[in-house]
């Protein structure tokens, strides 16, 4: 059976099928990126921004991108939804190809079945419209409901599952925070009862406390909808706990895919050890003696031996040579896992010193809240010595030490002038006798 539904894949259409094909393991493939290739400009302008991108995703998982700024993860999703044409390879839905020109009626089914959340909610909204509209919006383009009763139905149910009230619905977007506007256009892809999401960094624009809630919607809905999610990221410390499998993109070149606990303990090329090293420590101390692993490109020697993209069990993929492919499968054969993020021991060999920094803090805080040693205090010793010793004695049996010291300077000061006058009028009146 298996064989016969992946005769199918790239195949033309005008009509996607049910169901896509079936891989070795079980698993239906909803979308299938095959030596994808995305070039912008032309000529010696041209840069490629994508090279021989390959994975399948599979239904009902969250699969991953992450990768720095500028590595190609947006361009991907982009494509996918029809956005950026390719310039080599093809993207399959459901075994059907829907990258190039494709027929009117498939191109509006896969609008219909591929949906995006994008990364600025503001952006992405149109400020001219309620929020009403844009909602409804795709069930206008598709008239996905019978009356105008069934509409504004579909519209208040999407709006409460957000987390929104029905009343929000005749206002615009600038009228919402960050977070109201994400679920906004969260509700506007979900009204269409789509089948993949590609969502691109939903959650970077919004502040932390709103950024779990976001995550939480969208995982409510995978699980009543069955949906399959696309999700682009750069923060690990996120994507580690909401995937199902992770894929690393470096310059636009996909250099490894594993499940997310595989990944994570087993990163086996540099550039992934790289970001699971730039992860925060919530513990300040061990986080500022954290080692940071730099990825260096030139580590790696392609000239003779050129790399390929390989399986080296477990469903972990890796982009290396013949040499490293090796070295990677006998480091997961080992079974033990790697260490990606590093303490340097000088966090030990300085808890003594953060002891006494310590006990020099609360000797600190036990000082008196007026002993503030000011200059004036100084002053006024100088021009009255005699008084600025009495107060110093006085702030001395209080405690207040650095008071003290600041009368105790200012009546030496004072003294030695005194005396300094003192000297000098004798002289003056020596010299007149004389």
């Amino acid at each position: 059976m298996a064989e016969n539904v992946n005769k199918t894949e790239g195949v033309r259409a005008k009509q996607l099928p049910e169901h896509g094909p079936i891989d070795e393991n079980g698993r239906e493939i909803l979308l299938s990126l095959k030596d994808v290739d995305i070039t912008f400009g032309k000529g010696e302008d041209a840069v490629k921004a994508v090279q021989d991108a390959s994975f399948d995703i599979y239904r009902g998982e969250t699969f991953s991108l992450v990768g720095e700024s500028g590595s190609g993860k947006t361009t991907i999703g982009r494509a996918v939804i029809r956005v950026n044409p390719l310039a080599a390879g093809e993207i399959d839905y459901k075994g059907v190809k829907i990258s190039g020109k494709i027929p009117h009626s498939l191109d509006r089914e896969v609008i219909r079945n591929i949906q995006m959340v994008f990364q600025d909610p503001a952006a992405s909204l149109n400020e001219r419209a309620t929020v009403d509209y844009i909602i409804s919006e795709g069930l206008y383009n598709f008239h996905l409901f019978e009356n105008e009763a069934d509409r504004v139905k579909k519209v208040e149910n999407m709006i409460e599952a957000v987390g929104l009230l029905p009343e929000h619905l005749t206002r615009y977007p600038h009228e919402f925070s960050g977070g109201q506007r994400q679920r906004i256009g969260i509700a506007r892809a979900m009204v269409m009862e789509p089948e993949l999401v590609v969502a691109d960094e939903p959650i970077s624009a919004l502040d932390v406390s709103i950024r779990a809630q976001v995550l939480n919607l969208m995982k409510k809905f995978q699980r009543e909808k069955n949906l399959t999610y696309l999700f682009i990221a750069h923060d690990l410390s996120v994507v580690r706990f909401i995937s199902d499998r992770i894929g690393v993109i470096y310059k636009g070149r996909i250099v490894e895919i594993a499940s997310s606990e595989e990944l994570f303990n087993f990163p086996l090329h540099p550039y992934t050890r790289s970001l699971i090293s730039a992860i925060p420590i919530p513990d300040p101390k061990l986080e500022k003696h954290k080692v940071l692993f730099t990825y260096d490109p030139s580590v790696h020697d392609y000239s003779v031996d050129k790399p390929e993209f390989v399986c080296i069990g477990n469903d972990h993929w890796v982009y290396g040579n013949k040499k490293e492919i090796e070295e990677y499968k006998k480091i997961r054969e080992a079974g033990v896992p790697l260490k990606a993020i590093t303490i340097a021991d000088q966090v030990h060999n300085e808890e003594h010193i953060d002891a006494q920094e310590e006990l020099e803090e609360e000797k600190f805080l036990q000082t008196p809240v007026h002993d503030t040693g000011s200059v004036w205090y100084t002053i006024l010793s100088f021009f009255l010595p005699v008084l600025g010793i009495i107060a110093g004695l006085i702030f001395k049996h209080f405690k207040h030490l650095r008071n003290f010291r600041a009368c105790k300077k200012g009546a030496i000061a004072g003294f030695i002038c005194i005396a300094v006058i003192i000297v000098i009028f004798l002289l003056l009146l020596v010299l007149a006798v004389i």
